[in-house]
């Protein structure tokens, strides 16, 4: 059986990486970015949401309670009228979508990991004990 070296993997999760930037949900993840920054109203928005940030945390700093909460009102009022943009459900969804398609990836490696080395040790894949634990009488832990 072959040894591999970090380097050898981690130059195979490279070559992992650029197939992942080239998927259609990387691709839709793009050009909903562009959109949005080529939308003025929505770089207003955001601006706006960024200066009020600021602000609320300098009243909470300084315990201005009634200044911040109408800080912060304003804030998930634009939030709330951001998120109703089209391309802003667009762009949030494609951020879901790649997002899952490197999760669904980190787990198809851990879950593949797992079996080979109960298959490497003799183990029993349907109870997911390696050879060792089913050699010394099983049990869970």
């Amino acid at each position: 059986m072959a040894k591999y070296t970090k380097d050898d993997i981690l130059a195979k999760a490279e070559d992992l990486a650029k197939m992942i930037a080239e998927t259609d949900e990387v691709d839709f993840f793009k050009r909903a970015e562009a959109q949005i920054n080529d939308n003025q109203k929505v770089r207003e928005m955001i601006a706006s949401i960024k200066s009020l940030q600021k602000q609320a945390v300098n009243f909470q700093n300084y315990g201005k309670e009634r200044a911040y909460k109408q800080v912060q009102d304003k804030i998930d009022a634009l939030e709330r009228e951001l998120d109703e943009i089209p391309i802003v459900q667009e762009f949030k969804q494609s951020q879901v979508d790649v997002n899952d398609l490197l999760q669904m990836v980190a787990s198809q490696v851990s879950n593949s990991v797992t079996d080979l080395i109960i298959e490497s040790t003799g183990g029993d894949l349907l109870s997911g004990e390696t050879g060792s634990k089913v050699r010394a009488g099983g049990g869970s832990c």
